[in-house]
C-alpha cells in the first residue's frame, strides 16, 4: 500500500489522503481548506492527482473541512463511488448545498471584474450527491473491491461520523491501515465515545488538540446553567453565536434538560435563528440509530431530546428580525465565529445591554469579531456599524466535539505496534502528541503535505 497525505498535513483543514491499495486507488476524505487568502488558493489548485483516476472515495464525516472539496473533484473528472454512512451522506448534502450557496453570494459581492469563480456551485453538489452511498455501518465490513474491504467504525465527533479501517490484499499480505477521522470528546450527552482504534500497520490519526486536555462536559454544562439562568432572571438575553452541525442540538439538549429541571421557565423563549442548524436538526432526529442507548431510549419512547417548551425555529428573514423585540430570551444564530449569517444582527441589538450575555461555545479564530468580543473589545465593527460592547461575555471551553490530549493517547493505545501518523493538527499540537506517544514506546510521526509512506503488512518503510 502506497499512502500520500494530499491535506491536513501540517494544518487542522482540507483533509485529504490519497491510498493505493489492492490495485485500486482510494481517498479517505476530500476537504476544504479554511481560514486564510492563500488557503483560498490552495482550495482552487490541482489536488495533486487525476481525479479521474481515483475509483473510491471514503467519507469520514460531514464537516466541511473533511468534505468540502468533493464537488470540485466532480467538477474536474471524478466518477467513481463515494462510500460513507447514511447520516453523513444527509448531512454533508446539506453542508455542501451552504457552501454552494455561501461561495455564490461571496462572488455576487465581492467580484466585480468577473475573474474569480466560485469553486462550484449547487449543480456540482448536485452531481456529486448522485454518487454517494450511504451504505455504511458500524461495525460491519462493506466490500469494496477483490482484496479491498473497509469497516467504519463509531467516532463519536458529529452525527455519522466514522474512523475507517482498510484491509488490503498484497502480495507481502494482508495490509491494515486505520484513518481515524475526527474523534470526539468522551461524555457528549447524545453521541456514544469512540470506539477504540483497532490493530493495524498503520495509523492516519488527528492531533487537533493533542497539546492540551479540555474543561469536563459536567463543569461546562454547570457553568452554562448557572450563567444562562442568571441572565434570565435579571430579563436579559442570552445571545448564543452557534455552529450548525452538533454543537446547535448539544444546546437544545442542555437547555431542555433545564427546563426538565426547573433551572429555567418553560415560557422562556429559545430560537434557533438559523436555517442551517434548523435543517441539521431535522435530519438529527431522522438517525436515532447514530445515538447513544439513553437518547435512542427517548426517541423510541416519543420524547424528542431537541423539544422544550419555548422553541421557536426561525427560518424567515421577517421572523429573525422580529427577534430583536425580545427579551429573557435564548438566541442562538450562526455563524459560531460571528464571521457572517444572522448572529451579527443580533449582536448589533444586543451587545450595547449590559443586562445581556453573548455566550460563546466554540472555537473563535482570531480576527474574527467573536475573538475580537472575547479578547474585551470595548466596541466592533459589524455590518458597517460601531457597535459598543456593554453586555456580559462568557466563553465555555468545555463544548468541544474534537478529542483532547488524553483521550486521543487512550484511543491510540490498542493500536500498540502501528506506525502512527500525525494529521489534521497545529505543528505544535501535533508534535506535542508524538512525542507523548513515543514516551509511551509507540511509533509516531508528524506527516508532512505531500509526503508518502509505502506500508506492508506488519512493516512500514516510509520515505518522503
Amino acid at each position: 500500500m502506497r499512502l500520500t497525505f494530499r491535506g491536513a498535513a501540517g494544518g487542522v483543514t482540507g483533509s485529504c489522503h490519497e491510498l493505493e491499495a489492492a490495485s485500486r486507488h482510494v481517498l479517505v476524505d476530500c476537504g476544504m481548506f479554511q481560514g486564510s487568502r492563500r488557503l483560498a488558493e490552495d482550495n482552487a489548485a490541482d489536488f495533486g492527482f487525476d481525479p479521474a483516476a481515483i475509483e473510491l472515495l471514503l467519507l469520514t464525516h460531514a464537516h466541511l473541512d473533511h468534505c468540502g472539496r468533493i464537488p470540485l473533484l466532480v467538477k474536474r473528472g471524478f466518477r467513481g463511488r463515494i462510500i460513507t454512512t447514511a447520516a453523513t451522506r444527509d448531512l454533508a448534502e446539506l453542508v455542501l448545498q451552504d457552501a454552494a450557496d455561501l461561495q455564490a453570494e461571496d462572488a455576487r459581492h465581492h467580484n466585480h471584474d468577473g475573474n474569480e469563480a466560485p469553486l462550484y456551485d449547487a449543480n456540482d453538489v448536485a452531481q456529486a450527491m448522485r454518487l454517494v452511498e450511504g451504505t455504511a455501518r458500524y461495525d460491519t465490513p462493506l466490500e469494496l473491491a477483490p482484496g479491498l474491504r473497509a469497516t467504519f467504525r463509531n467516532a463519536g465527533h458529529i452525527l455519522g461520523s466514522a474512523s475507517i479501517l482498510i484491509e488490503a490484499q498484497e502480495p507481502s499480505g494482508l495490509g491494515r491501515i486505520v484513518f481515524s477521522g475526527d474523534l470526539g470528546n468522551r461524555n457528549k450527552p447524545l453521541l456514544n465515545p469512540p470506539e477504540p482504534a483497532p490493530a493495524a500497520d498503520a495509523v492516519v490519526m488527528e492531533s487537533t488538540y493533542g497539546d492540551r486536555n479540555h474543561r469536563s462536559v459536567a463543569d461546562s454544562v454547570r457553568q452554562f446553567q448557572q450563567v444562562v439562568a442568571a441572565t434570565l432572571a435579571r430579563g436579559g438575553n442570552v445571545v448564543i453565536p452557534t455552529f450548525a452541525l452538533e454543537r446547535a442540538q448539544d444546546l437544545l439538549y442542555y437547555l431542555r434538560e433545564m427546563v426538565e429541571q426547573k433551572l429555567m421557565p418553560a415560557s422562556t423563549g429559545v430560537y434557533l435563528d438559523s436555517p442551517m442548524a434548523i435543517s441539521a436538526t431535522e435530519i438529527f432526529r431522522h438517525h436515532p440509530e447514530s445515538f447513544n442507548p439513553e437518547t435512542r431510549e427517548q426517541f423510541a419512547e416519543g420524547r424528542d431530546p431537541f423539544a422544550l417548551p419555548g422553541l421557536q425555529m426561525t427560518r424567515e428573514r421577517q421572523a429573525s428580525v422580529a427577534l430583536n423585540q425580545v427579551h429573557g430570551a435564548v438566541i442562538m444564530a450562526g455563524s459560531g465565529m460571528a464571521a457572517g449569517g444572522r448572529i451579527r444582527h443580533h449582536l448589533i441589538h444586543n451587545l450595547p445591554d449590559a443586562n445581556n450575555l453573548i455566550l460563546f461555545v466554540g472555537y473563535a479564530a482570531t480576527g474574527t469579531a467573536a475573538r475580537q468580543i472575547i479578547d474585551g473589545a470595548r466596541e466592533v465593527r459589524l455590518l458597517g456599524e460601531t457597535v459598543p460592547v456593554r453586555a456580559q461575555v462568557c466563553t465555555i471551553g468545555g463544548f468541544s466535539a474534537h478529542a483532547d490530549r488524553d483521550e486521543l493517547l487512550q484511543w491510540a493505545a490498542s493500536a500498540a505496534g502501528a506506525r502512527i501518523y500525525l494529521v489534521h493538527g497545529e505543528g505544535a499540537a501535533a508534535r506535542a502528541l508524538a512525542e507523548a506517544m513515543i514516551r509511551r514506546g509507540q511509533s509516531a510521526t508528524v506527516a508532512a503535505a505531500d509526503a508518502f509512506v509505502n506500508i506492508a503488512a506488519a512493516n512500514t518503510a516510509a520515505r518522503t
